[in-house]
């Protein structure tokens, strides 16, 4: 086990613990009829920021050192791939949830116009679609 890249990682779990745990907070208090919560939450995550910046630094540091692993260091570093797995799973379930609540803000109202996303987010596939678009043109170029 390597210390120096295992308990970065732990750490950016924990953090990742308290995030999911205040987006499904944020989540409850959505699908409430109480809003006065949305400024606890605004407070809570300015709060987590700082700790969140160190954390992604830390990675960064981790991912580098990673990358300069062998393939036969990395392989005898179960622990450590399975750290990374959990630590995108979380990731990806905060990413879900956040995404549901953005979607109740919008459908409530309570986005700022200058905050809503552009409407080719709204479109998961627009990046594919213009792509697609553009092979066809460069295809009749020819």
């Amino acid at each position: 086990m390597n210390p120096e890249l295992h308990r970065p990682l732990e750490e950016h779990l924990a953090l990742c613990a308290e995030i999911l745990a205040l987006t499904e907070w944020e989540n409850q208090a959505l699908k409430g009829p109480a809003t006065a919560s949305r400024a606890q939450a605004c407070q809570a995550r300015k709060a987590i920021l700082p700790r969140l910046n160190e954390c992604a630094g830390a990675l960064r540091r981790v991912r580098q050192a990673w990358q300069q692993l062998s393939a036969d260091e990395r392989a005898r570093s179960p622990e450590l791939v399975s750290l990374i797995r959990k630590n995108q799973d979380l990731l990806m379930r905060i990413l879900m949830l956040d995404r549901e609540n953005q979607q109740v803000l919008l459908q409530r109202g309570l986005v700022p116009a200058r905050h809503l996303p552009p409407p080719q987010a709204q479109r998961p596939h627009f990046v594919a679609d213009l792509y697609r678009r553009n092979a066809v043109g460069l295809a009749h170029a020819d």
